[in-house]
């Protein structure tokens, strides 16, 4: 009985060990990093700042970085820029099926500068969306999966800060 004990707590300690000493973070707890600002455009279009939506700003609240909404004139971006790890960062498409869209996957799409992004349709009733979205660091580090960011920036695989870029565009399939 004791051996099965002492094993259960060595494996409860094992699973929580990689978390051992790791700062909590909090919107706005960015100290040390310099935030650069956010691009003027992206892909050679000119971006226009644009409002976050009420969900956005609730979200914000404690979001380690940074999030901001433009329109390229036929796209909207959501950019964010993320001084920590954290599971406040997940996929479009699950904000997106949260709000009664169908999500489908498109697999990887590789743009004319050759960044991969990974994409999805999106429909609810009339409204169709082809949605793009990476994560990237300076370092030239890229992800197209938001949980394969989240490890490699948790167990210090990757540094920070990361700029997530989600672009969503009107499906005229």
């Amino acid at each position: 009985m004791r051996r099965t004990s002492c094993f259960i707590i060595g494996c409860i300690l094992a699973a929580l060990m990689p978390f051992a000493g790791f700062s909590s973070h909090v919107a706005g707890d960015t100290a040390g990093i310099n935030f650069p600002g956010w691009p003027r455009t992206f892909s050679g279009r000119t971006l226009t700042a644009q409002p976050l939506s009420e969900r956005e700003l609730r979200f914000k609240n404690d979001f380690p970085g940074r999030i901001a909404r433009f329109t390229d004139g036929n796209r909207e971006l959501i950019i964010r820029w993320v001084a920590a790890p954290t599971r406040r960062l997940h996929p479009a498409s699950d904000c997106l099926e949260s709000t009664g869209f169908r999500v489908r996957p498109l697999g990887l799409y590789t743009d004319q500068d050759g960044n991969r992004w990974a994409s999805f349709s999106a429909t609810r009733g009339d409204e169709k969306l082809r949605v793009y979205e990476r994560i990237y660091s300076e370092t030239g580090e890229c992800w197209t999966d938001v949980s394969a960011w989240y490890w490699a920036a948790t167990f210090k695989k990757s540094a920070g800060p990361w700029w997530a870029i989600t672009i969503a565009e009107r499906d005229v399939d």
